[in-house]
């Protein structure tokens, strides 16, 4: 589901923390992401040295770009079509704003890349400008934003929903976090939910909360004659405050004076221009050659998540406009190789050390570039990202590999022999398994998912290993059962001594009672006696 915010708008280390992404049931299809403008394409082709005949055709568009307003903002406010909302959760949530400014200034300061495009997308489908505003809402504009809930990107899309509007998710690239793909994907989906509310701000409350709940809560009000305005239906705090906040961050860009707020001054003008990529490129050295710094460039292009660009599928990088020209120029000129790495396909299952040393590659590198965790075999299948081999071989990654790669994991079974244990009628203790059978406590504990401290119940099933016979086990459980049995038996005696002198005292209190009842009781039948004679007597 799309992510919503709480009820007070986080702080900017915390921002993605709180969001989900559009929930995968919606019946919308993907859109390829649009370039923004007229794109400059950049093709590498062939091996070696980039020749001049292998180079770019740029097209240079800056001509037919005219800017129709003073600023982005201007742009942003000539567009608003959604009704305002008059809410106090609205007046709450530009209050939070007002008083941080500091926040505000580097939230704005870091839209200035992805602004003008996310306008221009919205503009070209005749959508409200509001929405170009969504992305402070949901991540701050952060393109790497990430949730508790593993939603990514600027507009948090989960996994699943991500998969549903086609946007790659491989070892090598995630357009989740794409500026282009992202956008586009998002747009798609909100489209979708206008033309199935018929209602912006609904549309708005079913991207945070999902459409299934927006429309359950629509029918529960028809059901029983209430509106069905955004305000008026039943819904969590995250969603009732959801367009509360939207329409804050719009008020304030509508009038930042009146909130005692500067914008940063962005043009009416694109920020970059996408460069398509024909060969497996490094990006270090594309960043070097656009001019950029490795954070200035991954900052436009966060969808790469490896070092390595694969130009198989044909990626597009951003560039902003200047360095883009730079880029081609210095391409243009560049004789070394253009990517140090590759991928490999693991033929079995095992350990980064054995594949490292396998591959004449330090372990440490292949764990840091794959995110390999600690105590996982690598299975076989797997592709690995891994530096080319000394021998001036400059074979791209093929398209099947970039596109379908995976990279997957097998818990490293302990050394020794696996053993199930079965816990009896009274528990244990994982300290006590591993006394037992002379193991560390924090390795069953490991082991079984629990604590040192941890407790066995009754009837569960302990996984431990060991290198130990299974005699030395027959044994050692046996005593211990003995010793067991002696405890108990020792504890029972000990229980019975502390209760005689309790029943000994217990008898002296009750022996008067005792003898009294009994008295009352031959009374009683000697009195029955006497009288069932004298009726004999009389009947005599």
């Amino acid at each position: 589901m799309a992510a919503g915010c709480a009820a007070v708008p986080p702080s900017e280390k915390t921002a993605a923390s709180s969001l989900t992404s559009p929930p995968s049931s919606s019946t919308a299809a993907a859109s390829a992401a649009a370039e923004p403008g007229t794109p400059l394409k950049a093709e590498v082709v062939g091996g070696g040295a980039v020749t001049p005949a292998e180079q770019t055709a740029l097209q240079d568009d800056t001509k037919d770009i005219t800017p129709q307003y003073n600023d982005i903002w201007q742009r942003i406010r000539a567009g608003f079509a959604i009704p305002n909302m008059d809410s106090p959760l609205v007046a709450q949530a530009a209050q939070w704003y007002t008083t941080r400014p500091d926040y505000v200034a580097r939230m704005t300061e870091r839209a200035r890349k992805y602004l003008y495009y996310t306008v221009q997308e919205v503009q070209k489908r005749g959508m409200p400008t509001e929405l170009a505003l969504l992305p402070f809402i949901e991540s701050a504009y952060n393109p790497d934003a990430r949730s508790v809930a593993h939603a990514v990107g600027m507009w948090q899309f989960i996994p699943s929903t991500g998969k549903h509007y086609n946007l790659k998710q491989n070892m090598f690239q995630d357009d989740r976090r794409s500026v282009l793909a992202s956008t586009n994907a998002a747009l798609d989906y909100l489209q979708n939910l206008y033309n199935m509310f018929g209602n912006w701000q609904l549309a708005l409350a079913a991207y945070n909360w999902g459409e299934g709940s927006v429309q359950r809560a629509i029918a529960y009000n028809k059901a029983h004659n209430l509106p069905v305005d955004y305000q008026d239906l039943r819904m969590p705090n995250e969603t009732r405050n959801y367009y509360p906040k939207l329409q804050a961050v719009k008020d304030i860009i509508s009038d930042p004076a009146k909130y005692g707020i500067t914008l940063p001054d962005i043009p009416d003008h694109p920020y970059f221009k996408a460069v398509t990529i024909t060969r497996d490129i490094d990006v270090s050295l594309a960043a070097k050659l656009a001019g950029l710094t490795l954070d200035e460039f991954r900052s436009l292009n966060p969808s790469y998540t490896k070092p390595v660009i694969l130009g198989a599928t044909n990626p597009r990088i951003l560039l902003p406009y200047d360095n883009a020209t730079h880029f081609a120029q210095a391409l243009q000129a560049y004789n070394g190789p253009l990517s140090t790495w590759t991928a490999y396909t693991v033929k079995a299952t095992q350990s980064p050390m054995q594949l490292a040393s396998e591959l004449k590659v330090s372990e440490a590198v292949l764990r840091e570039t794959n995110d390999i965790p600690a105590r996982q075999l690598i299975r076989a299948g797997s592709t690995v990202l891994i530096p080319k081999a000394d021998d001036g071989s400059n074979k791209n990654v093929s398209a099947a590999v970039a596109e379908n790669a995976v990279l997957a994991f097998a818990p490293e079974a302990p050394p020794g022999r696996r053993m199930v244990l079965r816990v009896g009628r009274y528990g244990d203790s994982v300290q006590g398994v591993a006394h037992r059978y002379h193991l560390s406590p924090l390795q069953v504990a490991q082991w079984n998912r629990t604590t040192e401290r941890g407790i066995f119940r009754k009837g569960q099933f302990v996984t431990i290993y060991v290198t130990h016979t299974p005699r030395i086990f027959v044994a050692e459980r046996q005593a211990d059962e003995r010793r067991i049995v002696a405890e108990r038996k020792v504890v029972k005696r000990r229980v019975v001594a502390e209760r005689k002198p309790q029943v000994k005292r217990r008898n002296i209190v009750r022996q008067p009672v005792k003898v009294a009842e009994r008295q009352r009781k031959e009374l009683h039948y000697s009195v029955q006696t006497r009288d069932k004679k004298l009726i004999d007597v009389a009947q005599q």
